[in-house]
């Protein structure tokens, strides 16, 4: 989690440069195409920033639309809450400002119009984000409803924000008991929403992979092995996560090989 600096009212998002960390590019109110799929197929994002004020590098880049000094350089996206502090970032390439106009949100702001490149921001990803500004990601099974393109969006942002929304909680103690919802999960991404709720609660990250879930059980993430897992449901979700995943001995089920995983690092599994 990174923190440029605190941003005024209804400011939603901060960029900095990733070069200098003294290079502030400003805040803006909006960032329309951000979370939008990428558009063409070299992979720039076209992102309208309304109610900007630019700053240094940014505001540089302002003054030579249309020129190659118009690229302003890698930087940092932030996403801030409602008091300007900043959830989680996204790494942008090749920053280049296109267009510049008066914004209808106050005195001396503009709407800048830019290119850049970015991988990690998914579509649906913004009513997320919303979720938590708001304070409104604060019940568990928020994410059952999700179309199965959407769960991943839900997961990128887990990611993301994870330290935000930890605020420096430390891992629950060894030997805690969680329960993992088994009702509503129907393939991997389920999966990782779920038991990214059952270890750090609503939105909660926990992995969103194989390689993910299993550096999460070494420690740092909200949980210490070893630890007991109480997986309700376990039936009707074995009956779904049927899928064959190659191993180095074959292949197994989904369902096996995550039971798999968890047994390997030390967590007991009690299926119910």
């Amino acid at each position: 989690m990174r923190t440029p600096g605190r941003g005024g009212e209804g400011q939603k998002y901060a960029l900095a440069s990733d070069e200098d960390d003294a290079d502030f590019w400003g805040f803006a109110r909006e960032a329309e195409g951000l979370f939008t799929p990428l558009p063409d197929e070299e992979g720039a994002r076209r992102v309208r920033l309304a109610g900007c004020l630019p700053q240094g590098g940014l505001l540089k880049s302002v003054d030579h639309v249309g020129s190659r000094r118009a690229l302003a350089g890698n930087a940092w996206f932030d996403l801030l809450d409602g008091d300007g502090v900043t959830m989680g970032s996204y790494f942008v390439n090749e920053v280049t400002v296109v267009d510049v106009k008066p914004s209808t949100c106050g005195a001396g702001l503009v709407d800048l119009t830019m290119t850049l490149w970015c991988e990690s921001a998914m579509a649906g990803a913004e009513r997320v984000w919303d979720l938590i500004r708001t304070g409104q990601l604060n019940r568990t099974g928020m994410w059952h409803e999700l179309a199965p393109e959407d769960r991943r969006a839900w997961l990128s942002v887990a990611l993301w924000s994870r330290e935000y929304q930890r605020r420096g909680k430390p891992d629950a103690p060894a030997g805690q008991l969680f329960v993992l919802d088994g009702r509503h999960i129907v393939d991997r991404d389920s999966f990782s929403c779920a038991i990214g709720e059952a270890i750090n609660g609503p939105g909660g990250y926990f992995g969103w992979n194989f390689d993910a879930l299993d550096d999460c059980l070494r420690g740092g993430w909200g949980a210490t092995p070893p630890f007991t897992l109480h997986w309700d449901s376990s039936a009707e979700a074995r009956a779904r996560l049927v899928e064959r995943v190659p191993t180095g001995d074959g292949d197994v089920s989904l369902f096996d090989l995550l039971k798999e995983i968890f047994e390997e690092r030390g967590v007991s599994v009690v299926l119910r």
